[in-house]
């Protein structure tokens, strides 16, 4: 845990009878969160100025957290069970850290699987959690869908254009939904074209340790002296456009969570189907969240993440009565906003802990 705490004390509710929600960033499968390094800077401004604590936690099983033994004991067949049995497993041992700590209600802002473990949350203890930010969620769509998880692997980072960091983010319309899955069909039809027996062992032999319960972390644990090489080929691409040093961090960092006892990431498996598809997707399941329970879904302009399940659930979400709820999009980020935008990501946050604290809505330019 990172805690950023005011020298000032946290003020009141103002009307003295609740306090203002606490703001807690949760990252996503196999990161931890040192992966929010960037945004450090600008969050520990916001506490100085508004006398509120920020916290960043790890996963229970994930990062530098405890690694207790993870055990699923549903039949395999039984998906619903698999599914709430997995998800437990974290949202009971956050539950239990918002109890010791004594917080009454969050913000909850997450990643990727975090995304989906905060929803989760929310759905299970509805009456903890004042506000949702889902950064490039997993979990969401039903499939298939244009998502391309392999891209996470194969892509390096860009900066964005200068003029995409000036950009305020908006809120999100159809042409934009439709621009970024009009990139991601471009690159899946890249990958397709592999030579065919090839691509298709290759995904037998993938959808086949998916379905056993494998985690990728295991091989790097096998490979001994050569786990730095395997992971530098990662690390190298995918941060490569960051401060030199920081890429050295961020290899060293990820490589020694990596490293650790396997736990958490054997959730995996149970939650989501090979590809990134839901067992029990989000976006069949948000229109059971409180109606006044503001949820924000964000994706990057060069997601591989679809965002269409985030736009269909922001209708059901409309539907069922919650009409605070929006999709954003930031602009030249990929699938780590916080790392390809940090300054995108910074604006939008601010601005949704700034509305959680005043109980009101985020107001967005809309196109």
């Amino acid at each position: 845990m990172l805690s950023i705490l005011p020298t000032t004390p946290t003020p009141t509710g103002s009307n003295t009878t609740e306090p203002p929600p606490t703001t807690v960033i949760l990252h996503g499968y196999g990161a931890g969160l040192g992966f929010f390094s960037l945004n450090l800077n600008a969050l520990s401004s916001w506490v100085s100025k508004r006398g509120m604590p920020v916290y960043l936690l790890d996963w229970i099983g994930m990062g530098r957290s405890s690694r207790p033994t993870f055990k699923v004991t549903a039949k395999h067949t039984d998906t619903r069970q698999r599914v709430e049995q997995a998800e437990t497993f974290f949202l009971d041992a956050l539950e239990e850290w918002r109890t010791t700590m004594g917080i009454q209600k969050m913000t909850l802002i997450g990643h990727s699987l975090g995304g989906y473990l905060c929803t989760a949350y929310a759905l299970k203890y509805p009456q903890n959690v004042s506000r949702l930010v889902l950064l490039s969620p997993a979990g969401v769509n039903a499939g298939p869908d244009t998502s391309v998880p392999e891209d996470e692997l194969q892509r390096s980072r860009t900066n964005p254009d200068p003029a995409d960091v000036n950009k305020e983010p908006q809120v999100a319309g159809k042409a934009d939904v439709d621009a970024v899955k009009k990139e991601q069909r471009e690159r899946a039809s890249q990958h397709e074209q592999q030579p065919k027996q090839k691509e298709t062992l290759t995904r037998r032999l993938f959808i086949h340790a998916w379905e056993a319960g494998y985690s990728p972390f295991g091989v790097l644990r096998a490979g001994g002296p050569w786990a730095p090489m395997l992971v530098g080929r990662y690390s190298s691409r995918r941060f490569a456009d960051l401060d030199p040093q920081h890429t050295r961090d961020l290899h060293h960092y990820l490589l020694q969570i990596s490293l650790a006892r396997g736990s958490g990431e054997y959730a995996l498996s149970h939650i989501l189907a090979p590809m990134a598809h839901a067992r029990l997707p989000l976006e069949y399941r948000v229109n059971k969240l409180p109606k006044n329970l503001p949820v924000t879904f964000v994706y990057g302009g060069h997601d591989w993440m679809d965002p269409e399940g985030g736009n269909r659930s922001v209708k059901r979400l409309r539907e069922a009565g919650n009409m605070a709820s929006k999709l954003v999009i930031i602009p030249g980020a990929g699938h780590h906003v916080y790392l390809d935008n940090p300054d995108g990501v910074d604006k939008l946050l601010l601005k949704e802990m700034d509305s959680a604290t005043r109980g009101s809505r985020v107001t967005l330019t809309m196109r």
